[in-house]
């Protein structure tokens, strides 16, 4: 049987380092593809993305040309990554044989949700208060003034391309969703992750673990187990859960 291929869509200001943190405790079955958008580590001088339909675009060619004929395939978002991966799962389902098993979405309103304050457009030290207090994390290296300089271009795209991201389409994806969230989280409550329920034509669930917003820096582990335990039922035909809390939650 092949593994599920795991495509990880990075939040604002990441790369595909984060993901790749994760590849050693990888359960079997499941298959990590972390994408490096522009701007960022190996790409850092590549223009970064300002637009969704942009990053999607390329995205959705590079995969295509990676995945080919090869297993099953499910996507996985956190914040800006959300957004990122459910435009990249309507393009997939437009795809001959390419349609996800599964979209996984995290920390994370519905796609119809815009934000309502904004932080493009203020001075740097405003913006990185703004997105602070967005994220609930601020990143060690914007401490630093140098690293600053550098980072703050390419976390200022994301956050504009997070900010003017509108759905494509309102249409409903044939695709099973799973909307997870940080039991903790004070920036996405339970309310706006079940949001999601109205993005799919297909099973939907809602699942919480331990932690806040960036609960899946801490915890990974538990969030892999969950992706791959819904997967493995998925396979054999169970019903998705409700609504659910704690580490095994959606298990």
């Amino acid at each position: 049987m092949q593994p599920t291929q795991l495509i990880c869509l990075p939040f604002a200001g990441s790369g595909a380092s984060f993901f790749k943190q994760w590849l050693p405790i990888a359960p079997p079955g499941l298959q990590l593809v972390p994408v490096q958008l522009p701007g960022r580590e190996e790409r850092f001088a590549d223009t970064p993305h300002t637009e969704v339909a942009r990053a999607v675009d390329e995205v959705h060619a590079w995969l295509l040309q990676r995945l080919g004929a090869g297993g099953p395939v499910a996507l996985f978002g956190h914040s800006l990554g959300a957004v990122l991966a459910y435009e990249l799962a309507h393009r997939l389902a437009g795809s001959d044989g390419q349609v996800p098993v599964r979209l996984f979405v995290s920390g994370s309103p519905g796609p119809w949700s815009p934000r309502a304050d904004r932080a493009t457009g203020l001075d740097d030290e405003a913006f990185v208060a703004r997105v602070r207090r967005f994220s609930g994390y601020t990143h060690p290296a914007l401490e630093d003034p140098e690293m600053r300089e550098l980072l703050l271009p390419l976390l200022r795209a994301d956050v504009e391309m997070h900010e003017g991201y509108r759905p494509a389409s309102d249409k409903p994806l044939p695709v099973p969703i799973t909307a997870l969230r940080g039991a903790d989280d004070a920036l996405v409550d339970a309310a706006q992750c079940a949001q999601w329920a109205a993005a799919t034509s297909a099973r939907f669930a809602t699942a919480e673990l331990a932690g806040g917003h960036m609960y899946l820096a801490e915890g990974a582990a538990d969030l892999l187990a969950l992706i791959r335990d819904t997967l493995e039922r998925d396979e054999l035909g169970g019903e998705a859960p409700g609504p659910a809390t704690g580490p095994a939650a959606g298990r």
